[in-house]
């Protein structure tokens, strides 16, 4: 199998799909990168991204770029105090390491920076928001919303939760896991949530309590992210008749629903320079498969969507495309290489789904703090 002399289109710009970029490229592939941000200067959301040797660094490692990680990563973000409603400290990293060193940590930003610097020029084709595809010769004729099309003997999937690309390979539909995030981002935190920032100290904080959770985490650029879980009905965001762009709204129903936490946590919303974005967390059937195809499959969150409660995320996509580069590279039939890539995602984002899942749940009932300690007492162990 050759495929140096296919076009390859990967839809999607986030890690998972610039890693395989890499790593294809590496392999001598003619590779494009379709983006729906309309240029690299798009602010990436989303709290700091903790690496795991076996997964996201191993493919770091695989595409030359361990160096450019640790010159960006940030060496504070991983410590983690872990804390209750009411504002008490149970395990603090910043006095006692556990397993941060083990997780390094860096900001969305400085890792998409990373990936793109290391592509050839023009990979990306940015402000390419897929619209719809649609077999043509032996590939894919493309369409974009912004009305241009383009032609792909290959291609692959890696557009994210939300993903447009999914149901052309698989009928399987999210399900709801029952707790819904109000997803927060903070500039200049040390001045518009002081005491926020001071308690984080660089760090993050797990905060567990009355059956929610709150989780903050420092950014480099001296942000603050953090998103709030609760249990709730799956159309509550529409059903609340809340505005989400609305901050006043907002505050209003923070103290109606953490009413029983602390006043420190209290101060995220007391800001204007808060953005919000309501996020129901969804996830895929443990046992889903799908009909492998000869010249498309999805990788990442497009294949195996997941709550953040065990910081699986970005490292699934990111060894998802580790392997796929290496089944594709090194396969002698692509269609065999795919389904053997699947089978093995599959096998491993099954058990990957289970443990997120049960931490879901767990760290949403009342105990919700103890599992989170019990959890940290094993790491130890």
């Amino acid at each position: 199998m050759n495929v140096q002399n296919k076009k390859i289109a990967i839809i999607g710009g986030g890690p998972g799909g610039l890693t395989l970029a890499r790593l294809l490229q590496q392999g001598g592939c003619n590779i494009k990168v379709y983006e729906r941000d309309l240029d690299k200067n798009a602010r990436v959301q989303g709290g700091n991204l903790d690496l795991h040797e076996e997964s996201g660094l191993a493919a770091l490692k695989k595409a030359d770029l361990l160096d450019a990680f640790y010159a960006n990563y940030l060496p504070d973000a991983g410590k983690l105090r872990l804390m209750d409603s009411d504002g008490k400290i149970y395990l603090d990293d910043h006095t006692e390491t556990h397993i941060a060193e083990h997780r390094p940590e860096i900001d969305r930003g400085p890792l998409r920076k990373i990936l793109l610097e290391s592509l050839k020029d023009n990979t990306v084709v940015w402000d390419s928001h897929f619209v719809s595809m649609h077999k043509e010769k032996d590939g894919w004729e493309l369409l974009f919303k912004n009305g241009t099309q383009c032609y792909a003997d290959i291609v692959i999937g890696a557009d994210g939760a939300n993903s447009k690309i999914r149901p052309y390979l698989s009928d399987g539909k999210a399900i709801y896991s029952g707790v819904t995030i109000i997803e927060g981002n903070i500039d200049d935190a040390s001045q518009n949530v002081p005491y926020i920032f001071k308690l984080l100290k660089g760090g993050k904080i797990f905060a567990f309590g009355n059956g929610q959770s709150i989780i903050l985490s420092t950014k480099g650029d001296g942000s603050v992210a953090f998103y709030t879980g609760e249990v709730v009905d799956e159309n509550w965001v529409r059903d609340s008749n809340i505005d989400f762009k609305n901050l006043t709204e907002v505050k209003q129903w923070f103290n109606i629903h953490f009413s029983e936490w602390n006043a420190v946590y209290h101060e995220l919303f007391e800001t204007d320079k808060v953005s919000i974005v309501p996020r129901p967390l969804y996830h895929y059937e443990a046992s889903q498969q799908w009909q492998t195809q000869d010249n498309f499959t999805i990788i990442g969150d497009a294949a195996h969507v997941m709550p953040p409660y065990a910081g699986e995320g970005v490292n699934m996509a990111m060894l998802d495309a580790l392997e796929l580069s290496e089944a594709m590279l090194n396969g002698k039939n692509l269609k065999l290489a795919f389904e053997n890539f699947e089978r093995k995602m599959l096998e491993r984002a099954s058990a990957i789904t289970a443990l997120t899942m049960m931490n879901t749940v767990q760290l949403h009932k009342q105990n919700g703090l103890q599992f989170m300690l019990d959890m940290f007492n094993d790491f130890s162990k």
